[in-house]
């Protein structure tokens, strides 16, 4: 294969480039482009456009029991369904008046219906148009009157308003600026020059002169918020805060709107992987009964427990006053605690003790809610190996797992405490099912008991009624287009289908259908998921270059689950390629050994299970030509596909590396050490693809905003100098006045496209 490149050598310390590919397009600093015409499979997107029958409704509840929605058909016909779910008779259940009988009914044609009410006839509705009229509806005889304006009445306020949490007849006690008062409103408690402020008030006016509580306060180590008073007023908590380093970024408009000149601009506050973050701990004062000294340090002991905070949160003061807890998560992201310091001795103790040999995904896992009258807190967890639900004696820290077993808790939605229930999102409950798919279920926090609340093989959503006794369940797949389900909460009993989506008119359109594809991983048992998309022109007696769009960032799953007719690997694939995603090991929601593949190691990126996965497709698909491989992503994306050169050259042929994080220590600190770690080590110059760009073979593009605000754009401009001094060759592509994402723009796009083409079609 012809190595297409250009040879680019970095001139001066942000890059003066010759022989540089530019491309202008539209300008601003948000990491979002601005979206520009004329880009390609515009007509692919058009071509199949409204060709599902039914394939979106909005069921809204007018009260309790009845909600509403509107369903069409592809051919422009639509209904309009009212629907009683506490009826006990089917025929009772339903009202669907048709598109021509709405028209009659409101004397209009393609009457659009936007909001609808209760009156106190069960029988009558009040209906508001798209055109600002309402409307009485008699639903069962299909019969209106027009009452007046949308102007005339506000909207959610009939009968059917959903409830509303009513305003407090009393108002908050007004607190005086800059300050938190104390219980009996008799302190106020302040900071001032870095110093902890303490000031007598009575009935709202100050009546002594402020007074220093500390006097060992300084801008590098200063008392700050938040300020926590306990309930009984005779102790107070604060924050010693060490500032955080700065780090400015500098990066160059060079073609701002409003002048000639270039701008250099900054971003401040940019922390990156090993900075000096700031550091906070907690100080816990008690009252003296002195009135010289009212409030005095207790020292806290044991303060090795939080001695090198991430951060620290949910501070709280007990009810009875007797202590304070708060949640420390460690730089490093392999301790979380929930810790209680005594008010009365100052000793801290861990009730809850997370320290997993790799990390705590505090970004995506950590729930914690205290069941008060139960004494306990609600808790997930990775002990066990899967992502659980645990209640923890709130006093003796004791663990009591509340749900177990070869799934895990993707979220805990709502908890009735009264009645002991929580409802759950849940993956890989249901083993004939792809174990990424969104479940719903509901447990019981004393037993442990699950009921099911969806069943339909897809990834769910569900729409509760005001009082939550009912709940519309939607659910889909990527082939699979839309089901909505009305389901009663005890047992999660099917009451009525609401509507099926038909995709017929799409797939004789000649649409092609996406597939779902799984294969065993890089230990030959793990199942590895993937979907594949194909050109509406496939032909099974040609064969085709495979393009992986890849985004291998740990913090989530990135094959796409639900249905959608167009996606933009899509228009890729038109051109003339098989397109594939694949969630490789390293990626979340699945058991945390899976997970724990990407710990100090993003430069695996789940690849050995990616190429074992293209290999098992090929061997079920001849038109599959696996000497022409390529690969593109974004942002983490764009250091993978970098890498897939780098690591895997042999199998991979082309790489478009858009705004790619290339070395992790050059991008955000909080999404790198989390999955990096910290202190820095040589595991970062193993996984950064600047270390390791000799190592380079293959055609690769690399794409970059000049204006990326959210990854460094100087991370792509170092992978390009260590190229240039490699002799390699390459192909860059700056985009002036662009921010994150610039490949994605139309531009950026087109010339990705352009490149895949002469690296992978090209004789």
């Amino acid at each position: 294969m012809d190595r297409i490149g250009l040879a680019v050598r970095a001139l001066g310390s942000l890059g003066l480039l010759a022989g540089m590919l530019l491309g202008v397009a539209g300008h601003g600093l948000a990491a979002s482009i601005r979206p520009q015409a004329g880009s390609q499979g515009v007509s692919l997107r058009e071509r199949f456009k409204g060709l599902v029958d039914r394939d979106r409704i909005q069921p809204r509840w007018i009260d309790a029991t009845r909600c509403w929605y509107v369903s069409r058909e592809h051919s422009g016909a639509r209904s309009f369904v009212l629907l009683d779910a506490a009826a006990t008779e089917d025929q009772d259940r339903w009202v669907r008046l048709s598109g021509e009988q709405l028209d009659a009914a409101f004397k209009t044609s393609d009457a659009a219906i936007e909001h609808v009410d209760a009156t106190k006839d069960p029988a009558t509705l009040r209906v508001f148009l798209g055109n600002q009229t309402q409307w009485l509806l008699h639903a069962r005889t299909a019969e209106a009157e027009r009452i007046g304006d949308v102007a005339e009445y506000e909207l959610g306020q009939g009968l059917g308003a959903k409830l509303r949490r009513p305003d407090s007849e009393l108002s908050p006690r007004d607190q005086p600026a800059g300050g938190v008062l104390s219980p009996d409103g008799t302190h106020l408690a302040y900071i001032e020059n870095s110093q902890l402020m303490l000031v007598q008030y009575y009935r709202g006016s100050r009546v002594a002169a402020p007074m220093a509580i500390t006097d060992d306060g300084s801008p590098e180590r200063e008392y700050s918020e938040p300020i926590r008073w306990s309930p009984s007023g005779q102790s107070l908590v604060c924050m010693l805060r060490e500032p955080e380093q700065p780090h400015v970024i500098p990066i160059v408009d060079s073609s701002p709107d409003d002048r000639l000149q270039p701008k250099l601009l900054e971003l401040k506050s940019y922390l990156k992987p090993g900075d000096r973050i700031e550091r906070t701990q907690p100080r816990l004062f008690r009252a003296t009964g002195d009135v010289d000294a009212p409030l005095a340090l207790v020292p806290i002991t044991n303060e090795e427990l939080f001695a090198n905070p991430w951060s620290i949160r949910k501070l709280r003061w007990e009810e009875d006053s007797s202590r304070f807890t708060f949640l420390y998560n460690e730089r490093g992201h392999r301790v979380m605690r929930w810790i209680a310091v005594d008010a009365a001795s100052g000793a801290a103790r861990a009730i809850i003790d997370e320290a997993p040999a790799t990390f705590f995904d505090y970004a995506n896992k950590l729930y914690h809610r205290r069941l008060k009258s139960r004494g306990e807190v609600l808790w997930t967890s990775e002990r066990s190996g899967w992502n659980h639900l645990y209640a923890i004696d709130a006093g003796t820290g004791s663990a009591r797992a509340i749900t177990s077993g070869e799934w895990l808790v993707r979220g805990v939605e709502s908890v009735d405490p009264d009645e002991r229930f929580a409802t759950l999102r849940v993956m890989g409950r249901r083993p004939e099912e792809d174990p990424y798919h969104v479940h719903f279920a509901r447990v019981h926090l004393g037993t442990g008991a699950i009921t099911p609340l969806t069943h339909g093989d897809g990834t769910h959503e569900i729409e509760w009624s005001p009082d939550r006794r009912w709940y519309v369940d939607s659910y889909s797949r990527v082939d699979q287009p839309p089901v909505w389900e009305l389901r009663s909460l005890q047992g999660g009993s099917l009451i009525a289908t609401l509507e099926r989506a038909s995709a017929e008119p799409l797939l004789e359109a000649g649409w092609m259908q996406t597939q779902r594809f799984t294969a065993k991983g890089r230990d030959g048992a793990t199942d590895i998921y993937g979907v594949v998309y194909r050109p509406t022109h496939w032909k099974e007696t040609e064969r085709y270059p495979i393009i992986e769009s890849i985004y291998a960032g740990p913090h989530g799953a990135h094959v796409p689950k639900r249905w959608s007719v167009h996606r933009k690997p899509r228009e890729l694939a038109e051109l003339g390629f098989i397109v594939v995603q694949i969630d490789g090991m390293g990626t979340n929601w699945r058991s945390k050994a899976f997970h724990d593949v990407c710990w100090k190691n993003l430069g695996d990126a789940g690849f050995p299970d990616r190429i074992a996965w293209m290999r098992a497709l090929a061997a079920t698909d001849p038109t599959i030509d696996l000497e022409r491989v390529g690969i593109y992503g974004g942002s983490a994306g764009g250091q993978n596909a970098m890498r897939a050169l780098i690591a895997h050259g042999d199998f991979y042929d082309a790489a478009a590396a858009d705004c790619g994080c290339h070395d992790n220590r050059m991008d955000k600190i909080w999404w790198n050490e989390l999955w990096m770690s910290w202190p820095l080590g040589p595991h970062y110059d193993e996984s950064s693809n600047v270390v390791q760009a000799h190592r380079m073979q293959g055609s690769l593009m690399l794409i970059v905003g000049e204006l990326d605000r959210n990854v460094d754009p100087a991370s792509t401009m170092q992978v390009v100098d260590a190229l240039v001094k490699a002799d390699k060759d390459f192909e860059l592509l700056v985009l002036p006045g662009m921010g994150h994402g610039a490949g994605e723009s139309a531009y950026g796009t087109r010339r990705r496209r352009d490149f895949f083409k002469r690296t992978l079609l090209a004789p």
